[in-house]
């Protein structure tokens, strides 16, 4: 059925040009859509035709990507947050610095993303909003209090999000990977033995990838989801199930 998701000449804003949201931009154009992409890192936005330099630990660099990207696409129908870092420390060696700064670039950026799109897809009757979580957003991961907190705090907050806006059209959902390999977790898992351990804790015997990923986040943002909002999709191969 051609054009079934109804993606086409949607106008996305992909924050986060890492693994997860370059799968991700090639996934939304493909399926026609219209895609800007932000990050931090000039160089990871060379290989995109709406590539967008921005800063998203301040409101300032939130709202600026946002504005940004209805000056080039003349408007904003989908925002997908893909922004995020990780510190594998211990509560008790956490640095109050550390704490704020994974607060910020995690969490305080997907409320000022949210934000600032959100006015726009209210006004305008219409809106997908999706939100890169994780599974330590549930599960008591040792060396991930900032990080859990962070993705915790994302899925309560989009559920505010989307009682918020469900009567303007608008829907706000999560995808909750599991353990995937991507530029943020590559140096870890390639320690000795870590990989192995994390396949071993994956009932489907395996990794996520970021190809994992695309489907689910496409049908969130689609036509197809229309009645589906204020929900966590764990994509997980069965982790949160042991």
């Amino acid at each position: 059925m051609e054009n079934w998701l109804g993606l086409t000449d949607r106008r996305v804003l992909i924050a986060g040009a890492g693994g997860i949201g370059e799968a991700c931009a090639a996934a939304f154009t493909e399926a026609g859509a219209r895609v800007v992409v932000a990050d931090i890192d000039e160089s990871r936005l060379t290989a995109h035709e709406n590539g967008l330099t921005a800063e998203f630990s301040t409101a300032e660099g939130c709202e600026n990507a946002v504005q940004a990207t209805v000056e080039v696409l003349g408007g904003i129908d989908i925002l997908l947050h893909a922004v995020g870092m990780n510190q594998r420390v211990p509560v008790l060696d956490t640095a109050d610095e550390d704490w704020q700064r994974t607060l910020d670039i995690n969490l305080s950026s997907a409320f000022r993303l949210g934000k600032s799109a959100g006015k726009h897809m209210v006004s305008a009757g219409w809106g997908r909003q999706i939100y890169c979580s994780s599974v330590s957003g549930l599960l008591a991961h040792p060396d991930h209090a900032s990080y859990a907190a962070s993705k915790g705090g994302i899925n309560q907050m989009m559920r505010v999000m989307a009682r918020e806006w469900a009567s303007s059209g608008v829907t706000v959902n999560a995808i909750a990977p599991g353990y995937t390999e991507t530029d943020l977790t590559r140096t870890h898992l390639d320690k000795p033995g870590v990989r192995e351990h994390y396949t071993s804790l994956v009932p489907a015997g395996r990794l996520g990838s970021v190809d994992d990923l695309t489907g689910p986040v496409l049908f969130l943002a689609s036509e197809q989801a229309s009645f589906v909002t204020g929900h966590v999709l764990y994509v997980d191969g069965g982790r949160t199930l042991v």
